[in-house]
């Protein structure tokens, strides 16, 4: 359908001056700009929208998104296409559902439906296997967004090797290279590691190199939580980069910020590692979301060690008394590793969502309120609630700095990226916010970027990152994902206390030329597609081809 959107303010993502024109979308591209004092006719024909006060921009890349499964429960996913988010990337943290065989896939949904939820619908069809057949899956369901998938090097070990806390024996390794491999030539963009989550935890810096080989050798890049966001961050930092450079790998720094006490005021160390690896040749970009408290699972907090061969070992060990010492040990006393180096301060840690209805008057409270409510310690309050919910627990963490957010987001190689949970009772804003919050509080409100620079941010940047060439900018010819905002009026809405409240300032939303939010409201319209490495899309032959030997491998 032909449209046109006219009198937009163009800001086209380069960073550029806007400037006003008419735009013609027109077979899911942007057929024609017709600029400001242009000799000739307005365009016309098709469907007419007033832009008069308005932004067109191009759509937003969420680079680091967690709707592996709620882009299939709900593929109208109107939390993200009411910010402006035309693109999310998927398979994040080094955990999600493919490839797997059966074994896998039943820890994995065990281990991360705090983040994602399980659906247990009888109708739920889980039978992919493999990356390909992921996102085979996305394009038959129909979809409101485009999605790329990351490779998750943790549900790559657990392919391979279980949950076992040890190295890789050379044969191994080259299965996981293998398989690797494979999932590129079926359209993953790169590899993502969770190196505070088990079983990525586990990889040494010569295994992840070896892998970051094979990403580097499809054109892909690697996108590592890194080992620590507390106590030796700026290490782990350096670990990575390490491990880019070496293997000549692009790097892009998962929700890249500087937590905990440790690190207040700190990220200008940060930015200058950053800024010494580019001028080194190492490719490197980054994102954030503008928010202080982070989230993930309440699990997520154990020593590495204490969730080793799965969820039925970890919840063993938290009903056996000398495990607990030890765990109660590493997070009080000497810092776990899934606490990022840091003693636990229960007073930080907040339930968002529990998987268990019974529990839900836990919901909102921190662990040490938590504890004071039972009459106990906080160390039992909180394995209490690990083994009543099943490691189904989500939580936020208060332990970000305003400082370091804004020091951030100001650097030339950043994205932006949600990081955000779409499950539980209350979950991060975030995933309802991230977007229009950049452009109120951060862009309108506080100054710290431009418009211009901030739409470069959350659009073209990203695109490049993802080796897009015809996305990311307001540009003749490339995909019409478009975005038409209000700058006077847009701003995040959620709260800490009602996430899900939908943003306001963001009439207009189209998805390869398709509207998905017209005036304000969602169509139902389903627009998006798998958007794979080489800019195949639709059904993979590849995956076709070879998703048997993923299936059968353990």
């Amino acid at each position: 359908m032909r449209t046109v959107l006219r009198g937009a303010l163009v800001v086209d993502g380069t960073g550029g001056a806007p400037y006003r024109a008419d735009a013609v979308l027109d077979g899911g591209r942007v057929a024609a700009l017709h600029r400001e004092g242009d000799p000739g006719p307005r365009p016309g024909g098709g469907r007419v929208v007033d832009a008069d006060g308005l932004v067109l921009a191009p759509g937003f890349v969420d680079m680091h998104a967690h709707s592996d499964l709620a882009l299939l429960t709900d593929p109208a996913h109107e939390a993200k296409v009411a910010q402006g988010v035309t693109l999310e990337v998927l398979g994040q943290d080094g955990l999600s559902y493919a490839p797997v065989d059966d074994t896998t896939l039943a820890g994995l949904r065990r281990q991360i439906a705090g983040w994602n939820g399980d659906p247990a619908d009888a109708d739920f069809d889980w039978s992919w296997r493999s990356v390909g057949e992921y996102l085979d899956r996305l394009d038959a369901q129909g979809i409101a967004v485009n999605a790329a998938y990351l490779v998750p090097q943790g549900t790559l070990r657990a392919l391979v090797l279980g949950w076992e806390d040890r190295p890789a024996t050379p044969a191994e390794l080259e299965r996981m290279r293998q398989v690797l491999a494979q999932s590129l030539a079926e359209g993953a963009v790169g590899m993502s590691s969770g190196l505070t989550y088990t079983p990525g935890m586990y990889a040494d810096t010569a295994e992840l190199t070896a892998l970051c080989q094979v990403v580097a050798d499809h054109g892909g890049y690697w996108c590592p939580h890194h080992r620590s966001y507390g106590a030796g961050a700026l290490e782990a930092y350096a670990e990575v980069v390490g491990i880019a450079r070496a293997a000549g790998c692009a790097l892009h720094l998962a929700h890249a910020t500087m937590n905990f006490e440790v690190n207040r005021g700190r990220a200008g160390e940060l930015l200058s590692l950053v800024d010494a690896a580019l001028a080194d040749g190492v490719d490197v970009t980054l994102d954030t979301y503008p928010y202080l408290p982070g989230s993930t699972t309440l699990a997520a907090l154990l020593p590495g060690w204490a969730a080793a061969g799965g969820p039925a070992e970890t919840l063993r060990r938290l009903t056996d008394p000398a495990a607990r010492a030890r765990i109660r040990a590493d997070l009080e006393v000497h810092g776990s590793d899934g606490c990022h180096g840091v003693v636990a301060d229960w007073h930080t840690v907040q339930v968002s969502g529990v998987r268990e209805p019974a529990l839900r008057p836990a919901v909102g409270l921190t662990v040490h309120q938590l504890a004071r409510r039972d009459g106990v310690e906080p160390f039992q309050a909180f394995t209490d609630l690990l083994v009543a919910d099943g490691l189904g627990t989500t939580i936020l963490q208060h332990v970000g700095h305003e400082g370091n957010v804004r020091a951030i987001m100001r650097h030339p190689v950043h994205c932006g990226g949600s990081d955000g949970l779409l499950v539980g009772d209350r979950p991060h804003p975030r995933a309802w916010g991230t977007f229009p919050r950049y452009l109120g509080t951060y862009v309108r409100e506080s100054g710290i970027l431009s418009l211009p620079e901030a739409v470069r941010h959350l659009a073209a940047t990203p695109a490049r990152r993802l080796g897009l060439r015809d996305r990311g900018q307001v540009h003749q010819g490339w995909v019409a994902d478009l975005v038409l905002l209000d700058p006077e009026s847009v701003a995040e809405q959620a709260t800490f206390d009602e996430p899900r409240r939908l943003p306001r300032g963001i009439p207009y939303v189209f998805v390869d030329g398709v509207a998905v939010m017209d005036d304000g409201r969602r169509t139902g319209a389903l627009p998006g597609r798998s958007v794979r490495r080489g800019g195949r899309a639709r059904q993979s032959t590849a995956s076709r081809a070879t998703s048997s030997s993923v299936r059968s491998s353990a």
